[in-house]
Order: C-alpha cells, then structure tokens, then sequence
C-alpha cells in the first residue's frame, strides 16, 4: 500500500525546495539532515515552520525537504513558501489562513543584474576630475 504524501515547490531568490508532507509523528529533515542541524540560526528554523505554527499542524506531519541553490536565508524562504503549498494540497481549508498571512504568494525580488558600462547593478565607475 502506497504512503499518502503531499507535494510543493518553493522558491524564493536562487533556491528551490521541494517539500514531501507525510502523516507522521513531525520528523523535520533537510537535505538529509534534521532542521536544528541543517540551519544553524533560529530565526531561519522559525521562518521555515511558520506556516505549521499557524495552521497548528506542527506534530502531525513528517516533513522531508530537498532544497537547493542560493544562501541558507533563501532556503528558509523557500521551504516556507514549498510547505505552505503542500498543506493546501493536504488541506484545503487551511488556504485562506495562509494566503492572509502571505505564505503562498511568491516572493518576487531577485539579484539585479550588472549593467555595461557599471561596476554593478547601479554602482558607477569612481568619478575623477583629472
């Protein structure tokens, strides 16, 4: 008999994760590793389960996160944005909840890219009278 999981995709910046929600006792594992170890500070661990926290959904399910590219802030971003996608695939009541909360929508903003003619996105060459 096949286990019943819930998918979603997460991105934020550079990173993408994609989320497995399995009904279990609240394993949380990234990348192979539990969240305590992966994520070194605690606010990243916090952005990554606030949308369990406001669903309360925070023991019910095992959460295994397959997340790549971008820096350990991205990430976070995107396993929040991922698991808040897979708990309306497991239930759809909770989307309004976490539609008002801002967890499902995409987080647009991106590295600007360099100009020509630029020593970055919008920093100048140094200016030089003579």
């Amino acid at each position: 008999m096949a286990k019943l999981q819930y998918f979603g995709t997460g991105r934020r910046k550079k990173s993408i994760a994609r989320v497995r929600l399995m009904p279990g006792d609240g394993k949380f594992i990234v990348n192979g590793r539990e969240l305590d170890e992966y994520f070194g500070l605690e606010t990243l661990k916090m952005i990554a389960k606030q949308p369990l926290a406001l669903t309360n959904t925070e023991g019910r399910f095992d959460i295994i996160v397959k997340v790549e590219g971008g820096g350990f802030t991205g990430q976070a971003g995107a396993i929040r944005h991922g698991i808040a996608r897979a708990l309306v695939n497991a239930d759809q009541e909770l989307k309004g909840e976490l539609k008002k909360a801002g967890y499902l929508t995409r987080d647009p903003r991106m590295k600007e890219r360099k100009k020509y003619g630029l020593k970055g996105a919008r920093r100048s060459p140094q200016f030089s009278k003579r």
